[in-house]
Parts: structure tokens; C-alpha cells; sequence
């Protein structure tokens, strides 16, 4: 069998939120990870320098963008945890998978934001002479992400 050995793409992508696919995001980007380093040394250590232990696991926000349409979801997700009217866990909370496709549009990578929510909502520019594309944009907080392909 032979081996793909070309990079992936990343220019085709799908999104999914609690497993209703949510479709027309321009730009995904945001995806980190990072691991705190514990320093610590005892008094009787023979030598000079501390041990390096793994600590917390943070992750930097998700942003997703899109051009503005006349669909509210991810304002209504974002006033109701600002207006108090989402504040249960589970109207909060959700999972979101990001697919990278190939060019035939199979899944053929994913990536779980367990846990996420909106924590900040950009509106668009305005410009008079511009002729571009209005874009609204949500950053989401989650608390782990999975790569699960």
C-alpha cells in the first residue's frame, strides 16, 4: 500500500458543534497548546541545577470567522452567557471537532475542543469605500483539546 507523502491542505475544513455541522467559517486558527515546566530542587541534591517535572496543561483560545449572514447562533451563544440566561453548564458548554479534508473531502485529521464556549465576540468593520466582505468572528475558551485522527 503506498504512503501519501505530500503534506495536508489546509484549505478544507468543516466544523462541527455538539455534532450539528455548522458550515461558511473563512479561517480557523488559534490551535496551541502548551505544558507549564516545574522547577524543583532539594537542598541535598548532588548537583546544581533543579529537575524539570511537567505541570499544568493550558491551551490558548480558538477564533473562528466567517462572513456575516443573517444567522444570530453565535451572538445569541455569546449575549446569553453574558446576559446570565445560559449560566448552566450544559446550555454553556459545548464540543466542537474541526475536520481537515482532502480534496475529495474525506475527513483525515480532527481536533475536540472539549468544553468550549465564546469568550469574545467581534462585530465587524465598517467601511464606507471598501467593497469587502463583512466578517464576524468568535474566540472560544475551551478546557482540553483532543487530537482524535
Amino acid at each position: 500500500m503506498a504512503v501519501n507523502t505530500y503534506p495536508f491542505k489546509k484549505y478544507n475544513y468543516r466544523v462541527e458543534i455538539d455534532s450539528i455541522d455548522v458550515a461558511a467559517f473563512s479561517e480557523v486558527s488559534g490551535f496551541d497548546a502548551s505544558v507549564d515546566v516545574i522547577e524543583y530542587r532539594e537542598g541535598t541534591d548532588p548537583i546544581n541545577s533543579p529537575r524539570k517535572m511537567p505541570g499544568l496543561t493550558k491551551y490558548g483560545n480558538v477564533t473562528l470567522k466567517w462572513g456575516m449572514t443573517e444567522n444570530l447562533s453565535f451572538y445569541e451563544w455569546v449575549a446569553g452567557i453574558s446576559d446570565g440566561s445560559k449560566a448552566a453548564a450544559e446550555d454553556r458548554v459545548q464540543d466542537i471537532t474541526i475536520y481537515l479534508q482532502d480534496d475529495a473531502h474525506n475527513d483525515i485529521a480532527s481536533w475536540t475542543l472539549v468544553n468550549a464556549w465564546p469568550c469574545k465576540y467581534t462585530a465587524p468593520d465598517f467601511n464606507a469605500s471598501s467593497s469587502e466582505i463583512a466578517f464576524e468572528s468568535v474566540e472560544l475558551a475551551f478546557e482540553e483539546m483532543r487530537r482524535d485522527q
